[in-house]
């Protein structure tokens, strides 16, 4: 399925875009626009076309769960290397829509507090609630990516955690909440232009990392990592989706899409009336 209101989509994302058997990463072209029959003008158009539907769905999510017995929610999952285009994500995607329906969670380096606790504690305790879209802007994965590329756990641990994942994502599935994995996908040189711009730009420093250079030198280990976690992770109940992004407009059209997909599957309603409309209108008139 595709956004109503999205003309240019000649297929379904959530197909196109979905990790399936047989996948591999090193055939993603990551300045491809797969499905998408337009230029960069028609996708702008089409995220301000979306933003209106994207925004009318997160309401009725919201309002159902404030008046129905619902456990419906939603958790897009925003996994990438870094320069991607998250931020972007978050901003023009999921910023188009009322605030107070949204739960944001940026994962950092974990605390001492949270490495005494097993690695999904942290994660757990920052699940949207019924009603809301959830962002975690890096996540859980971190834990078998970055703990895989530089060894901070050890071998038997990091495929103990595939495994609890998969349980982890099962169970709160079968709660009430729709998963949306993604994977934003920038070739090396890509990420090493916008890096440079971070360089150039004076207004850009403060989101440049001396880090990031280190992480780049391993861009090959972190994209077998990555190949890993597709094949043990990506399930019915929480498919992975990886969506080409040196085009950042066709990343953020593609993301509300999934979003969209989403939340059409959960269909949520406009909560009925436990009053009686025409009495209140009487009143309200003789007031």
């Amino acid at each position: 399925m595709t956004a109503k209101s999205q003309k240019n989509w000649t297929g379904d994302p959530s197909e196109l875009l979905r990790v399936g058997e047989g996948f591999r990463l090193a055939d993603i072209d990551p300045s491809s626009t797969p499905g998408y029959d337009g230029d960069k003008k028609d996708g702008q158009d089409d995220l301000e076309s979306g933003a209106d539907e994207l925004d009318e769905y997160q309401e009725r999510l919201y309002a159902e769960s404030r008046s129905e017995a619902t456990n419906a929610s939603v958790l897009l999952v925003l996994q990438a290397m870094d320069s991607a285009g998250k931020g972007g994500i978050i901003r023009h995607v999921v910023g188009s829509v009322d605030p107070q329906g949204i739960s944001l969670t940026a994962f950092k380096k974990p605390t001492k507090t949270e490495l005494a606790h097993d690695f999904l504690w942290r994660i757990e305790k920052k699940l949207p609630e019924p009603g809301y879209i959830g962002v975690f802007d890096r996540s859980h994965y971190e834990d078998v990516l970055i703990g895989r590329v530089r060894s901070l756990a050890e071998p038997e641990e990091i495929e103990r955690r595939y495994a609890a994942i998969n349980e982890f994502e099962k169970r709160i599935s079968d709660q009430g909440t729709r998963i949306v994995k993604v994977m934003l996908h920038i070739s090396n040189e890509e990420q090493r232009e916008r890096l440079m711009e971070r360089l150039d730009r004076p207004d850009k420093h403060w989101k440049y990392n001396p880090g990031d250079v280190d992480e780049r030198l391993l861009w090959p280990k972190y994209m077998d990592a990555y190949q890993v976690v597709f094949e043990r992770t990506s399930t019915p109940w929480a498919p992975w989706y990886v969506v080409p992004a040196n085009s950042k407009w066709y990343a953020r059209i593609a993301v509300q899409a999934l979003l969209l997909d989403a939340l059409e599957r959960i269909d949520p309603r406009w909560p009925a009336a436990t009053y009686d409309v025409e009495a209140e209108k009487a009143r309200l008139a003789a007031s």
